[in-house]
């Protein structure tokens, strides 16, 4: 019983990690749109220009 007492603090502390952790991944989503948003624009530029010369 003892054993278990400890590893609630543990499993309290693993919880608040994970949660942090889900935060930080909702926040990238945005991020990685934008990322992709800004690729997609910049292939654009470089097949035209490969193009027009």
């Amino acid at each position: 019983m003892a054993l278990f007492a400890n590893t609630m603090p543990l499993f309290a502390d693993a919880m608040a990690l994970f949660a942090d952790a889900m935060a930080l991944f909702a926040n990238t989503m945005p991020l990685q749109g934008m990322a992709k948003f800004n690729l997609l624009q910049i292939n654009e530029m470089l097949y035209l220009a490969d193009y027009v010369v």
